[in-house]
């Protein structure tokens, strides 16, 4: 009777441990399909305004620098600042930041979430040490810094970037793109290996067939002006994007604007603040073309950020590591799976080094599990 008794129990112990088994099983499927379905993105884009100040995006005009007239050689410099002051300085902070950048703040602050004001606890920094451009944009494109990436010597990028690692799977491949005014995205983004079109200062872009808009822009970008010798001016490049998205139709984008950083280091704020608002403009103009677009509509993350930060008062055309402040820096993010919380308070801080497990993680991808030294995720503008 006793045997008896120990098998029965046995067999029920056994039944009991094959049932739950079987329903984990069965759960965790169901639990990763839940999680896939809840997951809206299908496309990031990037969008780096080159050494944007925090100060201006959250703040608007700086009333002591706007009466600066600029360098010497750059002409009307007094008229310049005077029209500069007209079109973007308001009364106060909330209406000039929004005069600077209408976009940012009646769009993204409405529909996604925005950090780095430090007036509200919010804090978004570099990690590399060297608050500059090469070392941000890898920090930001690969998840880390790199004491090697210590100069913006045009080199090709020794670390895979998140967008080439993308670029590897099935899912993403033939589907990423790359676009800047500067140079250096060739050698940030290692053109001769990462395996998509990279696109960059005053290169013709061949990637697609010759359209007359295609064709008009390829004669801008290498017939025009050439005040920087290491990068065009941003219309024809941003332009330039625009036509492959209507093209390609690329899940995976970048685009690089150059010419914020390029007018704080001539020191002229006047044109700092036309070409922030003028990338505000291009935001508008990308986030409308995708939202018309039934490949993008609301399926779409936006993420807009700088690659590095800049001093304060006279130092404002600067930035390095003899500046500390430059390593301070923002960040904006807007789609169908971050919540709309607007202009974020008291956060946790934010690196540009959780930037690219936040994008594949958007995307499904485990980026941070594959690159261990990489930033992780930020949890609040994932599906929650």
């Amino acid at each position: 009777m006793i045997q008896k008794n120990f098998w029965q129990g046995l067999r029920q112990i056994s039944v009991s441990i094959l049932t739950i088994a079987s329903a984990t099983l069965t759960i965790a499927p169901n639990a990763a399909a839940q999680a896939a379905a809840a997951r809206k993105t299908q496309n990031v884009i990037v969008v780096i305004i080159d050494g944007m100040r925090w100060q201006e995006v959250f703040k608007g005009v700086d009333p002591e620098l706007i009466k600066t007239v600029g360098p010497a050689g750059l002409p009307a410099g007094k008229e310049r600042a005077a029209y500069a002051e007209k079109l973007f300085a308001r009364s106060s902070q909330s209406e000039s930041r929004t005069a600077l950048m209408p976009f940012l703040w009646n769009e993204i602050a409405a529909h996604g979430q925005l950090f780095g004001n430090r007036d509200l606890g919010s804090d978004s920094h570099v990690t590399n040490g060297f608050n500059f451009s090469y070392p941000g944009y890898n920090e930001t494109l690969t998840g880390s810094g790199d004491p090697r990436i210590n100069s913006n010597d045009n080199i090709p990028n020794p670390n895979v970037t998140v967008f080439e690692w993308l670029n590897k799977k099935a899912a993403f491949h033939g589907h990423v793109a790359a676009f800047g005014a500067w140079e250096d995205f060739n050698g940030i983004f290692n053109k001769a290996r990462c395996g998509f079109p990279v696109n960059a200062s005053y290169d013709a872009f061949t990637d697609m067939p010759a359209t007359p808009e295609l064709t008009l822009l390829n004669h801008l970008k290498t017939e025009g002006v050439r005040i920087w010798p290491d990068e065009v001016f941003d219309p024809p490049m941003f332009y330039t994007a625009l036509e492959y998205v209507k093209y390609a139709k690329p899940r995976v984008l970048f685009i690089g604007l150059g010419e914020t950083d390029d007018w704080a280091h001539a020191a002229s704020y006047a044109e700092y603040l036309n070409s922030a608002n003028r990338s505000d403009a291009y935001l508008a103009a990308l986030w409308n073309l995708v939202q018309s677009m039934p490949e993008y509509k609301d399926k779409t993350t936006l993420v807009v950020l700088p690659d590095h930060g800049r001093g304060n008062g006279a130092k404002w055309t600067d930035h390095g590591q003899d500046i500390p402040e430059s390593s301070q820096t923002w960040m904006a993010w807007i789609g169908p799976d971050t919540k709309p919380l607007g202009e974020r308070k008291s956060t946790t801080p934010v690196t540009e080094s959780e930037v690219a497990a936040t994008l594949a993680a958007l995307l499904g991808e485990d980026y941070h599990a594959a690159i261990p030294n990489s930033g992780a995720a930020i949890h609040d503008v994932l599906p929650q």
